[in-house]
């Protein structure tokens, strides 16, 4: 799928800052500029290196000043704003910006045209920039490239001490740079000059309308020229590298376009949509050094690879696509570091524990791995995932860190204190805007599930049947669930509930307001492989989601009609945490609903055409916002620009899911 855009796109500055590129090199390393060219978040780079994948960042190419003179004229082709209110504005050069593999800029400006493309090798730190310059005026044309440096952890500024000196060699290095940054080569066919010190300070316009912050410095002391004959065409390549090759811009770019023409063709998505995610999935798979493995970046530009997101986007970033050995290397990464029957919700660099305040992320490993067999009958992965499987439930069932046991209904309680564990999981000081302590109606769901999953796999992994009764277990939850959670009044499920305090057998106390809102939660007791409700109540949560919760771009967290409903998010940090889950719109619940409404309609073929058409509208989303991406969330109220991580693992992943039901249909359980 390609995504062409024109100078309609751009007919001011500020339009040509609304959307931006994406590409990954596979080690948590990305480029990603405005489709003008300007950095308009101190997290925008051209290269974006990353020296231990996947989260050892470093923005060392912030971005790209480019110019085309004729005798004594000058057209800049780059844009950008600056702190001191001025603004280069070359986006009025620009006639054409397209991406369907690579981004390529097309400027015409005093008869010269510039076809620019660029590239990223995966698995390496390498960029690669192309110039097609054909000079159609009756003077001869300069074209100046001036690469502008930070040498940061991603997300810092530039020291007062720092300074960038660059060697005849092409070797680029950053004086007083913070421990662990790379130096930098630049390979060109194109003149490397020395110029004067150049010293940048940008302003982020997307960063300062959201409390970040609002500049950062960049520097450089050299540029790329070179001559283009009145009449004649030049080719200007350019390498930027952080470990020494022989590779040519046009090899590193031919090389992309080859690797994401296999990703589609590995999908094997009929939907050109659906193939056009399944190349977005796979700038979220990364390495990861530590484990030796492969893992999955939760969402660009800000998040890191977390547990319950990869557990939440690896059925649709990996099975969906064909791609199965992925998701047994990160499966069996998340099944090492399983403890007391918890799978990791972050991985910290430098040696540090992970960290397990999650709920879901342990039982969503339980669906993955089903979700995975259901897929390839691959049964000596089944045996092999089993054990930690069987301690994951045990876990549940005794008690385990952050209150998360099994109550005597048989129901799933966690969180205390100031814990908050299930992805509505925001807090702000002292303040959980989503309290959902106790027993959350998916954490029930994901329990069910896994009860019976473990019932049907255990078979398969040939386990010696001395465990617990995993089908009466999920018979006591089924009737403790459908009897204390249906909201006969609402025709819908409740949303979280309080836990049993087995020592005063009592109830504790909790909001009895947070219990009973209406949230996207409930869902997922609906949509997941093996669930707890009769066919008349799933029916009914669907309608009362669709009613309630449902946007073409996503779920509101919290119906509109609540007292604690937030129709913005925006602002500071404090601002946006309090709306974060608060009827804040989530692309990824979609997925699940979609899953479930084909589900209640006996996946008929007009059920399938209903949702093939509500899928066309999502479509206008891969054009805003990151080009050719789903973004993390919208507004509550109206959801028309994207929001947060402007590339979401999960909603795309959960997308591809849709896709894949509605092509492959849905397999019956095992």
């Amino acid at each position: 799928m390609k995504w062409i855009y024109g100078k309609q796109d751009w007919k001011t500055f500020e339009r040509g800052q609304e959307n931006c590129y994406l590409m990954t090199n596979g080690l948590g390393g990305f480029s990603s500029m405005t489709m003008t060219g300007s950095a308009a978040r101190n997290d925008h780079a051209f290269l974006m290196a990353c020296t231990k994948a996947p989260n050892s960042r470093y923005n060392v190419i912030h971005r790209l000043a480019e110019k085309i003179e004729t005798e004594g004229k000058g057209y800049p082709l780059s844009s950008q704003e600056f702190a001191d209110g001025t603004r280069e504005e070359g986006y009025r050069y620009l006639s054409e910006f397209s991406y369907e593999d690579t981004p390529v800029w097309r400027f015409l400006a005093d008869g010269v045209e510039i076809v620019k493309e660029a590239g990223l090798e995966h698995g390496s730190n390498r960029a690669a920039l192309r110039y097609e310059i054909t000079n159609g005026s009756r003077r001869e044309a300069v074209l100046q490239v001036t690469p502008f440096y930070q040498f940061v952890p991603k997300g810092k500024d530039m020291g007062e001490r720092q300074r960038i000196v660059s060697m005849p060699s092409g070797r680029i290095h950053a004086e007083n740079a913070v421990s662990g940054c790379p130096d930098l080569y630049l390979r060109t066919n194109g003149e490397l000059e020395s110029i004067p010190r150049v010293q940048e300070r940008l302003y982020y316009s997307y960063d300062a309308c959201d409390g970040r912050r609002k500049t950062g410095r960049t520097e450089t002391d050299h540029r790329v020229t070179i001559q283009v004959p009145a009449g004649e065409s030049r080719t200007l390549e350019i390498v930027f590298e952080t470990e020494r090759s022989e590779r040519s811009a046009g090899w590193i770019i031919t090389g992309m376009k080859e690797r994401r023409k296999a990703l589609r063709q590995q999908a094997h998505f009929r939907s050109e949509t659906a193939g056009a995610l399944a190349v977005a999935a796979d700038q979220f798979v990364s390495r990861r050094d530590s484990t030796k493995g492969e893992t999955i970046l939760a969402g660009y530009p800000f998040f890191e690879d977390w547990g319950r997101d990869t557990m939440i986007a690896l059925p649709g970033i990996c099975l969906s696509t064909g791609r199965y050995e992925t998701a047994k290397s990160i499966l069996r990464t998340f099944a090492v570091n399983e403890r007391d029957g918890l799978m990791p919700n972050l991985f910290p660099e430098g040696g540090n524990e992970p960290m397990y305040n999650t709920a879901d992320a342990a039982l969503l490993f339980i669906n993955c791995v089903y979700l995975y067999f259901r897929k390839t009958r691959d049964t000596a992965f089944v045996e092999e995932m089993y054990p930690v499987m069987e301690r994951i439930v045990k876990g549940y069932m005794q008690g385990t860190r952050f209150g998360i046991h099994m109550d005597a209904d048989g129901l799933i309680a966690a969180g205390q204190g100031l814990d908050q564990v299930t992805w509505m999981d925001v807090r702000v000081g002292e303040i959980l805007p989503t309290p959902r302590h106790g027993k959350p109606v998916e954490i029930n769901a994901y329990w069910y599930n896994a009860l019976r999953i473990m019932e049907a796999l255990g078979r398969k992994a040939k386990a010696d049947g001395c465990g617990p009764d995993y089908g009466a277990l999920a018979e006591q939850v089924k009737r403790s669930f459908t009897e204390k959670f249906w909201d006969q009044e609402r025709s819908c499920l409740k949303d979280v509930l309080p836990a049993m305090d087995a020592k005063k057998d009592s109830v504790e106390t909790g909001s009895v307001h947070a219990q009973n809102q209406i949230r996207c939660n409930q869902i997922w007791a609906v949509s997941l492989p093996f669930t707890m409700l009769d066919r008349k109540k799933e029916r009914q949560i669907v309608e009362t989601v669709f009613e309630k919760l449902y946007t073409p771009y996503g779920l509101r967290t919290l119906e509109a009609g609540d007292r604690e409903f937030h129709p913005f998010y925006g602002g500071p940090m404090e601002e946006r945490d309090m709306a974060y889950h608060q009827g804040t719109v989530w692309v990824f619940p979609l997925g699940a609903y979609y899953l479930a409404y084909l589900k209640v309609h006996d996946y008929s073929e007009e059920a399938k055409q209903t949702v093939k058409e509500q899928l066309e509208t999502l479509e206008p989303a891969l054009r805003e916002g990151c080009i050719g991406q789903l973004p993390e969330i919208y507004d509550g109220e109206n959801p028309v620009s994207s929001k947060g991580c402007f590339a979401q693992a999960w909603s795309v992943g959960e997308i591809l899911r849709v896709y894949d039901a509605l092509e492959q249909g849905i397999q019956e359980p095992i």
